[in-house]
């Protein structure tokens, strides 16, 4: 079986899966047209189990850093323990950090501090940042400004897109469902806008606007296995797999085909994570 689809953001690392589960998931990624993984945490514990995650499969990368809902159990101990995680082997990105003020299950000021820390520290290492942004548009935007995500002194640290010579700031809009005046803006500055699949969904109106406006070359995809099923698998539980869906979207709303569509995502997301392979 052909491998072509990346997925750049999943989590095996899921606190609903057993050890059995995971297993049972790996074989079956193994098994599929999926290339490769990455598997992005949302605490410490699941930032551990993802870089483990890492190094145990040849086809996993991993993320490492503090969701927003679960700002709160942040602290400076906790800080120093992913910036240890995160010159692991593998270890390829800072995120999920953002903002989530739909839930807010950790406070504003709490989930924008450690907002702020979580980025700093991915300048520091210069490492890709990847964003959840929930209800809380206008923050997020304008704390990547203050801190220095759109720089210049960032931007020259990293290659410009090749193909349409636009900055890169290395920064990731996970499962993007902002307008396409705001995924303009912010490929703009130099962020990729990563599609899950949510754009499948009859009343993805939105999210098709969003795909239909960012060139090619700016777009990822990712499944955020567990959650977020595809059609014809919405309300099912999700798995990398599936991520065939969300590509055969795309390419319907590009007009190209699912192989193409699957080649350049996969491109951008090796791009992104600055892998060789």
């Amino acid at each position: 079986m052909k491998k072509i689809f990346f997925d750049s953001h999943a989590h095996l690392n899921n606190e609903g899966y057993s050890a059995k589960d995971r297993e049972e998931l790996a074989g079956m990624i193994k098994a599929s047209e999926v290339s490769h993984v990455v598997d992005v945490g949302f605490d410490l514990g699941s930032s551990m189990l993802a870089a483990e995650h890492a190094k145990k499969y040849p086809w996993c990368y991993a993320a490492v850093g503090f969701h927003p809902h679960d700002a709160k159990d942040m602290d400076e101990d906790a800080l120093r323990l992913i910036k240890g995680l995160a010159r692991k082997d593998k270890v390829v990105a800072i995120g999920e950090i953002g903002l989530d003020y739909y839930r807010n299950l950790s406070s504003k000021d709490t989930q924008q501090h450690w907002f702020r820390r979580q980025i700093a520290l991915a300048l520091e290492l210069d490492m890709p940042i990847i964003i959840h942004d929930r209800d809380a548009n206008e923050d997020v935007m304008r704390i990547l400004k203050e801190e220095g995500v759109f720089s210049a002194e960032r931007m020259g640290k990293f290659p410009k897109n090749p193909v349409s010579g636009l900055p890169d700031a290395r920064l990731l809009m996970h499962c993007f469902s902002g307008s396409a005046e705001l995924a303009s803006q912010y490929v703009k500055l130099g962020a990729t806008i990563s599609v899950a699949g949510p754009v499948t969904y009859r009343n993805a109106r939105k999210a098709v606007e969003a795909v239909a406006a960012v060139p090619m070359e700016c777009l990822v995809i990712e499944t955020d296995a567990p959650y977020l099923a595809p059609e014809p698998f919405r309300g099912g539980v999700n798995a990398s797999p599936l991520i065939k869906h969300t590509a055969r979207k795309v390419a319907e709303i590009k007009g190209i085909s699912l192989e193409e569509t699957a080649r350049i995502t996969s491109d951008n997301a090796k791009r992104f994570f600055g892998l060789d392979i």
